[in-house]
């Protein structure tokens, strides 16, 4: 599609791929929708080997954020009772048990994640129709990532787009074009079908872990989809689309009227689920090997309630 970016193209997608109302007005899932009990029985039909491919990555200070988004930090590991503490006596009198116990501090999107329908306004609207100032200092009331607590599973696809074009990894600003997705489909002998989540790879974080240096990583220049990718999940209908980078579309953006215009459609208008910074290598991996891009997808969210999103581990299992 050869779309000139900007506000128009934005407010004309919106109209155009809206899903509001589509699935009742008390809807608070969108295109997870598209995944029902038929859908999820096919997918656990696709383990065939055992084999389980975890694509979350570390919750630790060697994370990818450095304040450049947002003001996100990496998650912070404190322990509040050790071995240490065990063995000096210190709980045998208040607690009568020796244990170790430990907390985490970090915002939900600092890692692999997925993002609630309530993270992104267009203008001063949510997705369903809902107003932005539904989502306060207590969290947003009305589509957090707790209402999709049991919808992350079903069938998996990856999409080896980098692998596809012979590269180990796209340069930052790479635009992943529709065509190129359904080349890379057919390439693999696979197809994307409703109700999918489909994972894009783009070399991007392996490279970054390659050179031991996130960089901008977490909110700077990346490749990834197009702006007219938002009309592909649409007609494609798909539950879900992830990849391995920050923001899955490409940066520096096709526009400089707004920051992440395919953000603004998808999510609010569309109610898109979105997963974020996957570790795809080992998977992908694997898939080069024996040709299957087809597999069974889970990654439930932390029970959040309110959440703007949610850390998580996702399993690719075949």
């Amino acid at each position: 599609m050869d779309i000139a970016v900007g506000k128009a193209a934005i407010y004309e997608a919106a109209e155009k791929l809206s899903n509001w109302g589509r699935w009742g007005e008390d809807d608070q899932i969108g295109t997870l929708n598209h995944v029902g009990p038929d859908e999820i029985v096919a997918a656990s039909k696709l383990v065939r080997k055992g084999k389980v491919f975890a694509m979350g990555i570390p919750l630790n200070q060697q994370g990818p954020q450095s304040g450049l988004f947002g003001g996100r930090w990496n998650p912070i590991h404190t322990m509040l009772a050790t071995g240490t503490d065990a063995v000096a006596g210190r709980f045998d009198e208040t607690n009568k048990l020796r244990f170790s116990d430990d907390a985490i501090n970090m915002p939900v999107q600092a890692a692999t994640h997925w993002d609630s329908l309530g993270h992104i306004f267009l203008d001063d609207k949510m997705y369903n129709g809902h107003h932005a100032r539904r989502v306060d200092g207590g969290g947003v009331h009305v589509l957090g990532i707790e209402h999709t607590r049991a919808r992350m599973v079903g069938r998996g696809v990856l999409l080896d787009v980098a692998r596809h074009k012979g590269v180990d990894w796209f340069e930052d600003g790479y635009g992943i074009s529709n065509d190129e997705l359904d080349a890379t489909a057919k390439a693999q002998g696979v197809e994307v079908r409703k109700g999918d989540f489909v994972i894009v790879r783009t070399g991007q974080m392996e490279r970054c872990l390659k050179e031991k240096k996130w960089g901008d990583y977490a909110g700077g220049p990346a490749p990834g989809v197009r702006f007219e990718n938002c009309y592909w999940c649409q007609e494609k209908e798909i539950a879900g689309i992830c990849s391995d980078t920050w923001g899955v579309e490409v940066r520096p953006n096709e526009t400089t009227e707004v920051q992440q215009p395919w953000h603004w459609v998808v999510i609010p208008a569309m109610g898109l689920t979105m997963g974020e910074m996957f570790y795809l290598a080992e998977l992908a991996e694997d898939c080069a090997k024996d040709g299957v891009y087809e597999f069974f997808f889970t990654g439930p969210p932390l029970v959040i309630t309110g959440g703007t999103g949610s850390p998580i581990n996702p399993l690719a299992i075949k």
